[in-house]
């Protein structure tokens, strides 16, 4: 059951979640540098946290409700993450100094549609196996 779709949105969403963080900027302060995710380590062990999630949830393809549920549960951890750069993003100074937003406040917004896409999948194949059930 490795060859399923859903394994394809669990290994983009890793790969959004551990390799576009290190491509992408989260914003630029006020000096001129940019911030990455490697450079804080809360934004980085959210990020890592999530792609390990997706990953245990990939090899747990045999039971699927851990399955199911370890994609909510790494869906939650993507929004606790844009959450905190929503606030981080509201709390940088905007007055004389321009700071810019980068694109990689919006990996975990990509990262969550993956999730869901896998998760509508997950739940695809239990109604399918549920329904084979009813008929033995």
């Amino acid at each position: 059951m490795i060859q399923r779709i859903q394994t394809l949105y669990l290994l983009l969403s890793i790969g959004i979640m551990t390799g576009l963080i290190f491509v992408f900027h989260l914003w630029t302060n006020s000096e001129g540098q940019q911030v990455y995710a490697k450079d804080n380590y809360l934004y980085l062990g959210f990020f890592v946290a999530s792609a390990v999630l997706s990953l245990i949830s990939i090899f747990s393809f045999k039971n699927r409700k851990s399955q199911f549920v370890l994609g909510r549960l790494s869906i939650i951890l993507n929004f606790i993450l844009l959450g905190v750069f929503v606030y981080q993003s509201l709390n940088l100074s905007g007055e004389t100094n321009v700071s810019e937003k980068g694109i990689g406040m919006l990996l975990p917004i990509f990262s969550i549609v993956c999730l869901v896409l896998a998760n509508k999948a997950i739940k695809k194949d239990e109604d399918l196996v549920k329904s084979v059930d009813r008929l033995r």
